[in-house]
């Protein structure tokens, strides 16, 4: 540790280590004495320390280094602007090749973890195919089984409805007399005559009858005339 030069009520070095501080910066730039210290292992060397008046230099200080053996005059060996606790100081410098080499490095890293991310991607994708490659043929022919199961039920209910329509024509075609509706007759539409009033088919057969042998009585009549 340095020891404070003491023995005088005032600074000892002042006057000259401020006389080598103005002949190396403006004396604006220096601020008032702080303290006088020699140097550790080395008593012949006292720095003188000054407060520095520039913006932006909070925490920095002025050292004056100055030599004295035996009963020589003091002699100013160094003047320097040093950082003190608290200083704000730029980072260390490092060279631009260290500096490339850890940027590759970095880069290099980047490179193999998205290589390494793609091949896990592909990997799962892969895996995922083969087990729908496996399954498909058995999906397959589950889907098709389902598809023929409900085509089946489909076509049984179109024949149930067909019957149906059947059955609802057969009935149509008797009416409430019994009376069979089997189409045309002569060109006239038996649909269309009057169904509320009854027909008896063995009555309209008989007169049929009767008219058609009246008829044949007669011509066989006129044909016994002609004859005598």
């Amino acid at each position: 540790m340095s020891e404070t030069v003491s023995g005088t009520s005032a600074p000892r070095f002042e006057a000259i280590a401020r006389a080598a501080l103005e002949a190396e910066t403006a004396p604006e730039t220096i601020g008032a004495w702080v303290s006088e210290s020699q140097r550790e292992g080395e008593p012949d060397i006292y720095e003188v320390v000054f407060e520095p008046k520039m913006s932006g230099y909070r925490g920095w200080k002025w050292v004056v280094s100055i030599v004295q053996s035996g009963d020589s005059d003091p002699s100013v060996i160094e003047v320097q602007l040093l950082p003190g606790e608290g200083a704000l100081v730029a980072p260390e410098w490092v060279p631009w090749s260290v500096r490339l080499a850890e940027w590759q490095a970095q880069q290099a890293a980047l490179a193999e973890a998205a290589a390494a991310e793609a091949a896990a991607d592909a990997e799962d994708a892969g895996g995922a195919d083969g087990a729908d490659r496996a399954e498909g043929p058995e999906a397959s022919d589950e889907v098709d089984d389902e598809d023929l199961e409900d085509d089946d039920d489909l076509d049984d209910d179109e024949d149930d409805e067909d019957e149906d329509d059947d059955l609802d024509d057969d009935e149509d075609d008797v009416d409430e007399y019994g009376r069979v509706h089997s189409g045309d007759v002569d060109g006239v539409d038996i649909d269309d005559f009057d169904d509320s009033i009854p027909v008896d088919v063995d009555e309209v057969h008989g007169e049929d009858t009767d008219a058609e042998a009246e008829s044949s009585d007669e011509s066989a009549g006129a044909s016994a005339d002609a004859e005598s």
